[in-house]
């Protein structure tokens, strides 16, 4: 298992949720912590504050990770404070459910520039500096709606069965250059992205409950640390979809 000190890890949504969680736990593993996010700014400064208390180096940087221009400008912030990224989480993700008569052209194409077209952009432009350090961790985070259509529309299950692809793809292709990719797929975890949404429910998991951040964000650092892992999806979901 690789050991992260020193490593620069970039967590796309991390002011929050499943990206709060994870960018926490790289840090207590030892790296340094880009958090990117998008408006909460004050969330974010608590994350990156909460890094800094574990000794670990931290930035955060606002971003709309959809667009190409806003990319390009956050891997250039993290690697002016930090240095190249090894590790990038991509987290960054909206939900924003519909029925199948209101799903709109605009729904579909803004839920997958925020869930999909925002993963491959920000995969792209890490991608050379992993390949000339010949190791880096791509881990993207999907969802068990990949798999069994959920609860969210399938606007939101096509985003992240989109993931799947990609994570395939750049295993595939980087198996020889010491970079990994990897995705994880939650089921129902306790976060404001289902907070409020009525059918987000404890019953739908077999195992009773919801799960928690932090669960997720322990899978996160296995990979990151694992070497020898890549092209599997990790199903974190309490029964909900066995593979």
């Amino acid at each position: 298992m690789d050991n992260l000190a020193g490593r620069v890890a970039l967590v796309t949504g991390g002011s929050r949720g499943i990206g709060r969680a994870t960018a926490l736990a790289l840090a207590e593993a030892g790296a340094d912590v880009a958090v990117n996010y998008r408006n909460r700014t004050a969330e974010a400064q608590q994350v990156c504050d909460a890094i800094a208390r574990l000794g670990r180096r931290t930035v955060k940087v606002a971003a709309d990770v959809s667009s190409a221009a806003e990319v390009n400008r956050l891997v250039t912030a993290v690697e002016a404070a930090l240095g190249p990224v090894g590790i990038v989480v991509n987290n960054a993700g909206v939900s924003q459910p519909v029925t199948l008569e209101t799903l709109s052209e605009e729904v579909w194409d803004a839920t997958i520039a925020i869930n999909l077209k925002s993963v491959f952009l920000v995969t792209q432009a890490v991608l050379p500096a992993m390949r000339r350090q010949r190791w880096g961790r791509i881990i993207n985070i999907s969802s068990t709606a990949a798999q069994t259509g959920g609860i969210i529309g399938p606007h939101y299950a096509a985003s992240k069965a989109g993931i799947h692809g990609l994570t395939h793809a750049y295993a595939a292709w980087l198996t020889r250059e010491g970079v990994t990719a990897n995705a994880i797929a939650p089921a129902l975890v306790e976060t404001d992205m289902i907070r409020n949404h009525a059918r987000a429910t404890p019953d739908r998991i077999p195992i009773g409950r919801l799960g928690r951040p932090e669960e997720v964000a322990e899978v996160v650092v296995l990979l990151a640390r694992n070497g020898y892992i890549t092209g599997q999806t990790i199903n974190v979901n309490g029964g909900a979809y066995l593979s």
